[in-house]
Parts: C-alpha cells; sequence; structure tokens
C-alpha cells in the first residue's frame, strides 16, 4: 500500500537529510567533493533540490488540468 501524501512530505526530506549527513560523514572533503557524478555526495545535494521541483511542476500541471477542463 501506497504512503499518504502527509507522511511523504514528511518522510522524504527526512531521508534526503540522512543521506546529506551520511554524505558528509563518509566524504572527506564534503563541500568540494561533491562536483563529480559519480560521487554519492554529489546525489545526495541533487535530491533535496529535485524533489521540490518535481513536486511544483506535478502540481503546476495538475492545476492546469484543473482549470482546462472547467473552462
Amino acid at each position: 500500500m501506497f504512503l499518504s501524501l502527509p507522511a511523504l512530505t514528511v518522510l522524504i526530506p527526512l531521508v534526503s537529510l540522512a543521506g546529506l549527513l551520511y554524505s558528509a560523514s563518509v566524504e572527506e572533503n564534503f563541500p568540494q567533493g561533491c562536483t563529480s557524478t559519480t560521487s554519492l555526495c554529489f546525489y545526495s545535494l541533487l535530491l533535496p533540490i529535485t524533489i521540490p521541483v518535481y513536486v511544483f511542476f506535478h502540481l503546476w500541471t495538475w492545476m492546469g488540468i484543473k482549470l482546462f477542463r472547467h473552462n
């Protein structure tokens, strides 16, 4: 069964934060070493940025469909 939206809005940022803290503890040169796409650190910084952008555009598309349907 899928998780509810309120649970996901709390769970996803916590998982992203845990990944970020894990990368900060494992990588020796944490801020400077995050430029390579082969490092785990790069994706732990990319994930917290990607999720809100995805949610924004998903809601934007949903609103467009709702407005188009009612006009």
